[in-house]
C-alpha cells in the first residue's frame, strides 16, 4: 500500500509533533479538530484541517464514527491516534483496520490484550516480565474467596479496575475489615467509569518509584529498548516531571529489564512504540501496565538516545523494517521534562482562557514542545497540558539548572501556569538528592503548606 497521507486523530502539542514527524517522511497530514479548537494556529501547519464535532470530547475526539467519516472524506491512508482519547481503544483500532487503513500503533488484538490489565499482567508473567504479587485473574463475587485471596497476598493491598487508568478505579486496603467495602466501591466505580466492573488486587508497595522502559518494534521480530525513564513526580497519579535515565537505578538492571520487555514484544507480535510501566522499590521491578502508544514524556528519551521516536513509530507502522539494532542504541547525558499545564500551580485548578502573550524559553539544551502562540485559546473541555519544557545536560545537575533557568524565562499572560510548582520541586533537597517515590511531590507540597502556616 502506497501511503501518502495521515489523519491525526488528536489535538494540541502532540498533533503538531506528529505533523512535524510526517514532514520528515514526505507525508501529507490531515488534522481534525473540534468546534473549540477551530482556528487554532497549529492547524494551519497541517496540509488540511477538518472539524469533526462539538467541543465536548465525546462528540469529536472520542467519536469513532466522526473520525472514520473524516478519514474517508479526505482519503487518508493511515490514522495516527497520538496519546489519550482513542489511542488505546481496541474498537477504534479495529475500525481503522476494517476500513482498510493503517492504524499507527499495534494491531487491535494487541491493543485489547494490553488494555485489559488482568490479561496483560498474566501474559507478562508468562513471558518472564516481573510482576507484583496479586490475584491470578479477576476477583470473584464470593466474599470468602476474595478474603482468602487477600490473605494470601497480604496487606496492605490495592484494588484496581481492570479497565482503569489515569489514577481512577483504585483503592488501598490496609486490613481485612475494610476489604469488602473497598471491593464493592471499586467495582461500582469501574462499572460507571469504564463500563467494566472487573477488578483485581495486588500487593500495595508503600514507597515505590515509577520507572518505565521505552520500546519500539516493527512487528516482524525486530525490536529495541531505548533506555528508561523515572516518572515518580506525580500529583494525584498524574505525572508532572519525568527524567531519563532514572537516577540511582543500576544500568545493568535496566538493561536486563529492557531485554525482557523486547522479548515479550516479540512474543506477542508487537508493532510500534510502547512503554512498559513498573513500580520500583528495594531493587525490585513490578510490572503495572503497558501503554501501547506514544507517551507524553517521549521527548526525554529522544534527547538522550538521539532517535526521533515518532518518526520511527510511523515508519514501522507503514511496514518498513526497524533498521536499528540494540547495539546501535546509545543513551547519553540526562534529560528532564516539565509538563506545563494551564492551571493554578499549587491547587491544580485549571486556568482556561485566551493566551494574551507567550514567550517560550530557549538556550543550550532547551527544547519546548507546544502548540501555543500569542492569541491561542485554552479550552476548558480538555486536559490542561499545553506545553512541555525539556532540558538536556551532560549530567543531572546541569540539567536541573538549565530547567530552572528555562522555567524562569517562560512567560504567559491571560492564563496561569504551573511553572512555580516545578521550580519548587526542582529546588527541593529531596529531589536534588534523588530521594524519589511516587509520593514525593505530595510530600513536598505538604511541607511547603506547613511552612507557610508557621
Amino acid at each position: 500500500m502506497s501511503v501518502r497521507s495521515i489523519l491525526i486523530a488528536n489535538r494540541g502539542e502532540i498533533a503538531l509533533r506528529i505533523i512535524r514527524a510526517c514532514r520528515t517522511l514526505g507525508l501529507r497530514t490531515i488534522a481534525v479538530c473540534s468546534e473549540a479548537d477551530r482556528g487554532a494556529a497549529y492547524l494551519a501547519l497541517a496540509d488540511r484541517a477538518v472539524c469533526i464535532g462539538g467541543a465536548a470530547a465525546d462528540t469529536s475526539y472520542l467519536d469513532i464514527g466522526a473520525v472514520m467519516l473524516a478519514a474517508a472524506a479526505v482519503g487518508a491512508d493511515a490514522i495516527h491516534p497520538g496519546y489519550g482519547f482513542l489511542s488505546e481503544n481496541g474498537d477504534f483500532a479495529e475500525a481503522v483496520e476494517g476500513a482498510g487503513l493503517i492504524f499507527i500503533g499495534p494491531t487491535s488484538d494487541v491493543v485489547r490484550l494490553m488494555g485489559d490489565k488482568i490479561a496483560a499482567k498474566a501474559k507478562m508473567r508468562e513471558l518472564g516480565v516481573p510482576c507484583v504479587a496479586g490475584s491470578h485473574g479477576a476477583l470473584p463475587d464470593d466474599p470468602q474467596l476474595c478474603q482468602a485471596c487477600a490473605t494470601e497476598v497480604g496487606y496492605p493491598l490495592i484494588i484496581k479496575a481492570a479497565g482503569g487508568g489515569g489514577g481512577r478505579g483504585m483503592r488501598i486496603v490496609r486490613d481485612s475489615a475494610s476489604l469488602h467495602q473497598a471491593i464493592g466501591a471499586t467495582r461500582e466505580e469501574a462499572r460507571r467509569a469504564f463500563a467494566n466492573p472487573t477488578i483485581y488486587l495486588e500487593k500495595f508497595l508503600e514507597h515505590p518509584r515509577h520507572v518505565e522502559i521505552q520500546v519500539i518494534c516493527d512487528g516482524g521480530g525486530e525490536g529495541v529498548w531505548l533506555g528508561a525513564r523515572d516518572c515518580s513526580m506525580q500529583r494525584r497519579h498524574q505525572k508532572l516531571i519525568e527524567e531519563a535515565p532514572p537516577p540511582g537505578v543500576p544500568e545493568a538492571n535496566i538493561a536486563e529489564l529492557g531485554e525482557r520487555c523486547v522479548a515479550a514484544c516479540r512474543a506477542i507480535g508487537y508493532r510500534g512504540v510502547g512503554t512498559f510501566e513498573f513500580l520500583y522499590q528495594d531493587g525490585i521491578f513490578a510490572f503495572i501496565e503497558m501503554n501501547t502508544r506514544i507517551q507524553v514524556e517521549h521527548p526525554i528519551t529522544e534527547e538522550t538516545s538521539g532517535i526521533d521516536i515518532v518518526r520511527e513509530q510511523i515508519r514501522v507502522a507503514l511496514g518498513e523494517p526497524l533498521g536499528l539494532r540494540q547495539s546501535e542504541v546509545t543513551c547519553r547525558g540526562h534529560a528532564i521534562e516539565c509538563r506545563i499545564n494551564a492551571e493554578h500551580p499549587f491547587d491544580g485548578i485549571p486556568s482556561p482562557g485566551r493566551v494574551e502573550s507567550w514567550l517560550a524559553p530557549g538556550g543550550p539544551g532547551i527544547r519546548v514542545d507546544t502548540h501555543i502562540v500569542a492569541g491561542s485559546e485554552v479550552p476548558s473541555h480538555y486536559d490542561s497540558l499545553i506545553a512541555k519544557v525539556i532540558a538536556r545536560g551532560e549530567d543531572r545537575s546541569e540539567c536541573i539548572e538549565r530547567m530552572l533557568s528555562a522555567l524562569a524565562d517562560l512567560r504567559a499572560e491571560g492564563i496561569r501556569l504551573n511553572t512555580e510548582l516545578h521550580s519548587v520541586v526542582l529546588k527541593d533537597a529531596s529531589f536534588r538528592d534523588a530521594r524519589l517515590s511516587i509520593h514525593s511531590l505530595e510530600d513536598i507540597l505538604r511541607r511547603r503548606a506547613s511552612s507557610d502556616r508557621r
